[in-house]
């Protein structure tokens, strides 16, 4: 019988060594990012979302910081959309245009 690993008399798996997740492969024209507003989920309080930026984690939260500044509010990165608190749609919208990026405004 083979020994198992234990720590504080409780048996630990053994480590099944699994796939890294690879990256969705970028479209090859221009990013779609839309600058969209959300309710669900809050409370009924607003959030601005912006989604379809082609950056990576450390940069999404570098340029969230940077927007929650601009438009005075706080915010989060969650699974590859940046959240700001409030109402900020057309500010965004036109700093992400400043900076490169082809956004639009979502929904109503």
């Amino acid at each position: 019988m083979k020994p198992r690993a234990t720590f504080r008399g409780v048996v630990l798996r053994t480590a099944v060594p699994r796939p890294v997740p690879r990256p969705a492969a970028p479209a090859p024209g221009p990013a779609r990012v839309r600058v969209a507003r959300e309710v669900a989920g809050r409370g009924g309080k607003g959030v601005s979302v912006i989604r379809g930026l082609p950056l990576g984690q450390d940069a999404l939260e570098e340029l969230a910081t940077r927007l929650k500044r601009l438009c005075g509010a706080g915010g989060a990165v969650r699974n590859g959309a940046i959240e700001i608190q409030g109402e900020h749609r057309d500010r965004l919208v036109a700093e992400l245009t400043r900076l490169g990026y082809e956004a639009k405004r979502a929904g109503g």
